[in-house]
């Protein structure tokens, strides 16, 4: 398995840079960092762990902003956001600042999206939780055209473009992996359907079997080739013998979590996590 690590990269924890740099030196294959462009003190939406929304979430620097800087500070390490808001995000922008990442990072950037849930956030951007993923899917489905079409217009329900020039391209090809983040079925189906890959929490009920036979299911009902997706564990577990077993079903990645701590904090515990690499 490819293991790394996702932190809440915000304005007091350990520098991205200092912190790629030491990834990359221990054998870690990746970093990946989650997204909040600002949290309204209203705190309508309950915090899906439960209790007060942790400090954290208020503070997160630009997930695009903070992987420049690790790209810049590695060569090897792959980047991606776990997750990103796409429903709070302008495509035609995004799909720039996506493909110009991964030009300049010679292809290691990985795209994990979510539907959020935090509604007053959404609605800041102008959009709806009840309609969320269906934006999610149109915007996701628009970049993709911005990165392998010459000349890409999409006419969809929620995002409309005529035919547009946007360069640079992604380094990769077709264009950088988006995966998708959540547990239900339902985002089983989007996986199969528009998505590259799967980026499921760890949660008590993950059953490692079960939950690849799920995603081979709603492969299959998509008639998609169920080889074709990568599954990647947010949150996943620092014990030897389950990530064997999480290898063995078949799960490609791994992300160990990270405190959005000092370097006397974090360090140590890189030491401890790097004694799983493979």
């Amino acid at each position: 398995m490819e293991l790394g690590v996702f932190i809440f990269d915000t304005d007091y924890s350990m520098s991205i840079e200092e912190l790629a740099r030491a990834l990359e030196d221990r054998g870690f294959a990746s970093l990946f960092v989650p997204e909040h462009t600002h949290i309204p003190v209203s705190r309508k939406s309950p915090w899906p762990g439960g209790g007060d929304l942790p400090k954290e979430y208020a503070h997160t620097l630009d997930p695009f902003i903070s992987l420049s800087f690790a790209a810049a500070a590695t060569t090897n390490l792959k980047l991606g956001t776990g997750i990103s808001l796409i429903p709070q995000r302008d495509p035609i922008v995004t799909a720039k600042v996506v493909a110009s990442l991964d030009m300049m990072s010679k292809g290691r950037i990985t795209l994990g999206i979510g539907g959020g849930w935090n509604i007053e956030e959404m609605e800041s951007h102008g959009a709806t939780y009840k309609t969320r993923f269906k934006l999610m899917r149109e915007r996701v489905l628009a970049m993709k055209a911005l990165w392998t079409e010459e000349e890409a217009s999409f006419d969809g329900e929620m995002v409309k473009f005529e035919k547009s020039w946007s360069w640079p391209k992604p380094l990769q090809k077709p264009h950088p992996p988006v995966i998708l983040g959540g547990e239900t079925k339902y985002t089983l189906q989007r996986v199969a359907e528009y998505g590259d890959g799967w980026l499921p929490r760890v949660t008590p009920n993950f059953d490692p079997e079960k939950d690849m036979a799920r995603l081979r299911e709603a492969a299959d009902e998509a008639g998609r080739d169920f080889k074709e997706l990568s599954v990647t564990l947010f949150r996943a577990p620092a014990d030897a013998q389950q990530l064997e077993a999480c290898q063995q079903a078949g799960i490609h990645g791994g992300l160990f979590q990270l405190p959005s701590a000092d370097r006397d904090t974090i360090l140590p515990m890189l030491d401890d996590y790097a004694k799983l690499l493979t």
